[in-house]
């Protein structure tokens, strides 16, 4: 593949799944590559290897997640500096003081309490979509899941956990390059009022949630501000949601189009756990982030000058022929699986790593009990996003064991 012509950053690209083609023939030619930009004529590196990447996300002084935002595609200024007071778009020493604060609500005490609810209402989903007997499998079996446990953690009313699905969809749809912007600007501001009422109402009766927890001050009087809660509502039904939904979604897929690795679930629950970590390697549900370079610096043999934007692709360095054995055999035993999928390390390593994995295990450790197959009745639809990779609709028929 001819490397003038390669393009990893154009979101109707992901509409069909992720460019393997694409992405391996960097990682041999050129693992950081000067990538033509649609949005501005200077470029960005692409960084697709997955030592490059792992560098990249260990060393927020180099690499920043301030200067540009981590959001890929460009904004004006007056938004980028809102953006700059969510937790993705900091670098320590801010960030570290805000992930301390935010990191109360996602204690192992918090998961582990957590487990059997979410066994629970995995039985719930299963049960009601074996019993259902076909749909898209995206509605049946993988939105409920994360939308109960954002609402679970966060004290919302199940009632309103459908606001939280359509606020999140209308997020993830504005990385199409498509006219979503009024939407997306819609739902970030209905999420903001909900999220303001919503401490209001947790300070004036506090109870056994993150909301409570994360309002009130710590034992040295800090809390997150108004502002600081309310921006990080909003990442939560972003990254706790969306990411989660489509691992599952995928997860399925990939067990489809691989029914000896179903099968082996279903001979061995107890696999479970490894499979929930290949299924977010395979899926690799966040394609990428963006950092800028603080200072002239030498990456994969190229310099990277001050101000330079770089993306680091965990799609493609989940990939990398040099960690991963046979990387394109789905393995749900693979181990090690020292994927990206939740970030390369460093300060911003998905908070809800522990919990997501759990929700992905105990969804697929459901389905393999009570399911015999999952048959796909039409092909799946796939977001246009060079930003998340998502499944949007999987019509199935499923058929009970």
């Amino acid at each position: 593949m001819s490397l003038e012509t390669i393009d990893v950053y154009d979101p109707a690209i992901y509409e069909t799944g992720i460019p393997h083609q694409r992405f391996q023939a960097l990682r041999t030619q050129a693992p950081v590559f000067h990538h033509a930009d649609f949005e501005r004529p200077e470029g960005f590196w692409a960084v697709t290897r997955h030592a490059d990447v792992t560098r990249v996300s260990r060393t927020p002084e180099v690499f920043s997640s301030h200067r540009c935002t981590a959001i890929l595609s460009e904004m004006a200024e007056e938004q980028r500096v809102q953006q700059r007071l969510m937790m993705l778009n900091m670098d320590p020493p801010e960030h570290s003081r805000l992930r301390a604060l935010v990191s109360r609500g996602f204690t192992p005490r918090m998961i582990r309490r957590m487990r059997e609810h979410l066994r629970t209402a995995c039985e719930t989903i299963v049960d009601k979509a074996v019993a259902t007997g076909s749909g898209d499998f995206v509605t049946l079996c993988s939105a409920d899941l994360p939308l109960l446990v954002i609402a679970e953690l966060m004290g919302v009313p199940a009632e309103d956990r459908y606001k939280l699905f359509d606020w999140s969809n209308a997020m993830a749809t504005a990385t199409s390059g498509r006219a979503a912007d009024n939407e997306a600007e819609t739902a970030v501001f209905e999420a903001y009022q909900y999220a303001n009422d919503l401490a209001v109402a947790k300070r004036a009766h506090p109870g056994d949630d993150i909301v409570s927890r994360l309002i009130a001050e710590d034992e040295d009087g800090q809390s997150l501000s108004e502002l600081e809660f309310d921006l990080f509502f909003i990442l939560l039904i972003f990254a706790g949601n969306e990411t989660t939904r489509n691992a599952i979604s995928g997860g399925m897929l990939a067990m489809i189009e691989n029914p000896d690795q179903w099968e082996r679930l279903r001979a061995d629950p107890d696999l479970a756990p490894t499979a929930a970590d290949e299924i977010v390697r395979w899926v690799s549900p966040v394609n990428g982030f963006r950092r800028t370079a603080t200072r002239d610096v030498e990456l994969g043999g190229q310099l990277i000058r001050e101000n330079d934007k770089v993306v680091i692709f965990y799609a493609s360095a989940n990939y990398d022929e040099t960690v991963f054995v046979d990387p394109y055999t789905f393995d749900i035993g693979r181990t090690p699986n020292p994927h990206v999928g939740f970030g390369g390390g460093g300060p911003h390593f998905c908070l809800g790593a522990h919990l997501a994995g759990l929700e992905i295990e105990l969804m697929f450790r459901t389905l393999a009990a009570k399911v015999a197959r999952v048959e796909l009745t039409a092909p799946p639809s796939r977001l246009r996003s060079n930003f998340v990779n998502g499944v949007t609709a999987m019509p199935v028929r499923i058929i009970p064991a």
